[in-house]
């Protein structure tokens, strides 16, 4: 097998994907967790939450708690091989990606919520949750490895 010119392997970069993608997963799922328990907490603990009525600002301090969480995960865990020069650069650009990928998941709730009409807890954790945050996954992933921890 060929070499490419930077003196890894195609099956080293292969594993380090797997590895990255792995433990970025497990990030992500910690951080699902923080989000759900946050989000149903503020909207439906004990048949109506303190933000029962305002679902969307809930969805949004629930996805800020996850960030935190992941945020260092993914700095102590996922990209630890990567440079980090202790700048605020990183976190600057973190937050402005997780705004994007908050207004991603954001987007998915309320589309269910005012276009479907949908407001059952199942309904708003299906699109605010698994299909939000399945979309700003795959986002972040992306941009974190090409923006914060960079190589």
């Amino acid at each position: 097998m060929t070499e490419p010119s930077s003196g890894t392997s195609l099956i080293d970069k292969v594993r380090g994907l797997l590895r990255k993608g792995g433990a970025f997963l497990v990030v992500g799922l910690i951080g699902l967790g923080v989000d759900m328990g946050v989000y149903n907490a503020l909207v439906f603990w004990g048949g109506h939450g303190p933000l029962a009525e305002h679902p969307v600002p809930a969805k949004a301090i629930s996805i800020a708690a996850a960030t935190v969480v992941t945020y260092f995960g993914n700095k102590w865990w996922t990209y630890n091989d990567h440079d980090d020069s202790g700048s605020g650069r990183g976190i600057a650009v973190y937050a402005v990606i997780n705004l994007m990928a908050i207004g991603l998941q954001l987007s998915c709730l309320g589309f269910s919520r005012y276009v479907l009409g949908l407001d059952s807890p199942l309904a708003d954790n299906i699109s605010g949750v698994f299909v939000g945050q399945a979309v700003a996954m795959v986002f972040r992933f992306w941009a974190y490895g090409k923006f914060v921890f960079r190589a």
